[in-house]
């Protein structure tokens, strides 16, 4: 490993010293993306906050190594639900600014702070919701074996386009077959996938649709996806 990257390797995570080379890349490339980024971010903050109102940060918990949960952020692109004016489903609250956001990847850039903190990684199966944790087979499950990412296999072959058996079964191959190369050649085509908005959304739906345990699986398989 070059000299550099080993002082990377072993720098501050989680308030102690760590010898890993995924997390000296995350570092390497984390530290100076979320710095240069603030001035994108203060400027997409200033258009969240005209265009949406506060708050401007999108808050959830979701799981990370282990299935522990973490408060991720990133821009919000939608507006508050209200039944009176129709605005109750992600369909209905996703305005066009919101969808523009999303397509372009720029509301996830706050989400690079989670990288630097060691709560998620370049790399690695996107944080899904809290509630989904109980749906998934014990394959799938070991999506959880590693940290979450800002993107991942399954990002890049398909992003919200694919199905949630493709995509649960790329989380773990991404797993299985984790590597440095693999994170670079993940990274280097989800930039490829981002400047042509590739699979944004799933079929019907503003990003992909609800994760029901098998009962997803099967209903993809009705509807002839592979």
């Amino acid at each position: 490993m070059p000299r550099c990257a080993t002082l990377w390797a072993h720098a501050w995570s989680g308030g102690r010293l760590v010898a890993d080379p995924k997390r000296a890349l995350d570092l390497a490339l984390g530290v100076p993306a979320l710095v240069l980024s603030l001035p994108v971010q203060a400027v997409v903050a200033l258009a969240v906050r005209w265009r949406l109102g506060s708050p401007v940060l999108f808050r959830q918990q979701r799981p990370g190594l282990h299935g522990e949960p973490f408060t991720m952020m990133k821009f919000r692109t939608m507006v508050d639900p209200d039944p009176s004016s129709g605005l109750v489903t992600d369909e209905e609250r996703l305005t066009a600014f919101g969808a523009l956001l999303r397509s372009t990847s720029l509301d996830e850039l706050p989400a690079l702070i989670h990288v630097v903190r060691g709560q998620m990684s370049l790399v690695g199966p996107r944080p899904l919701l809290m509630r989904y944790l109980h749906m998934y087979t014990p394959e799938q499950a070991l999506r959880h074996e590693v940290r979450p990412g800002l993107t991942g296999l399954a990002q890049v072959n398909g992003r919200n386009a694919t199905t949630w058996e493709r995509r649960l079964a790329l989380d773990v191959e991404y797993v299985e077959a984790r590597s440095l190369a693999l994170d670079l050649r993940i990274i280097g085509r989800t930039i490829a996938a981002v400047l042509t908005r590739r699979g944004v959304t799933g079929e019907g739906t503003a990003t992909m649709t609800e994760f029901a345990g098998h009962a997803s699986i099967a209903s993809s398989a009705r509807r002839g996806h592979p």
